[in-house]
């Protein structure tokens, strides 16, 4: 009985270490892990690295030069997701790096928890906007008529949070539609192992 304890305790402490680190990928690394520190509480998020390489890479160039602090949840639609990363409170854009390639086909579906790159019409103009879905958004998915959303992690603890974003009272502002009436900021997002 005692050696079952064992082994289930330290099962548990590995999937816990797993839940904090990121989960191991088929070379043995681990996902990078970011903390996102926003007015509304914490979401830790897991990056999808070995799929999503080239959004990855922008993503945390981002949290490195700490671009991502002080920025505005500008867009909430309930029951859809919400996003962040690309204005102050005062709505002025912050200034960004070149856009990158979609990564929408890297088979990561739009599910609930999951970020994904927001773009403008041209696939491949995303830059530091991403958005969390609320719910499972299949119509987002790369497809024969769409070039798709870029999915390149998954919230691992924290949904909690998100939906409590994802609920707060919206309206118009500075031309914006569904921005939160009350400021809901990003305040800092930094690697869990940094």
């Amino acid at each position: 009985m005692r050696k079952l304890f064992v082994i289930l305790a330290g099962a548990a402490l590995l999937a816990l270490g797993l839940m904090v680190s990121g989960s191991l990928r088929s070379d043995g690394s681990k996902n990078p892990v970011v903390v996102l520190d926003t007015s509304m509480g914490t979401i830790k998020v897991e990056l999808f690295q070995d799929k999503s390489p080239i959004t990855v890479a922008n993503f945390l160039q981002y949290v490195d030069s700490k671009h991502y602090d002080g920025t505005l949840f500008h867009r909430v639609i309930p029951n859809f997701m919400i996003q962040t990363g690309g204005m102050d409170s005062n709505f002025t854009e912050k200034p960004t790096k070149p856009p990158i390639k979609n990564e929408a086909g890297n088979g990561i579906a739009n599910t609930r928890g999951t970020l994904a790159m927001a773009r403008t019409d041209d696939p491949n103009s995303a830059t530091s906007q991403f958005f969390i879905s609320l719910k499972d958004n299949t119509h987002l998915n790369k497809s024969s008529s769409s070039a798709g959303y870029a999915v390149f992690g998954k919230v691992i603890d924290g949904m909690d949070v998100v939906d409590k974003i994802g609920q707060v009272p919206t309206g118009r502002r500075a031309g914006h539609p569904d921005v939160p009436k009350t400021d809901v900021i990003l305040k800092t997002a930094r690697r869990a192992d940094k």
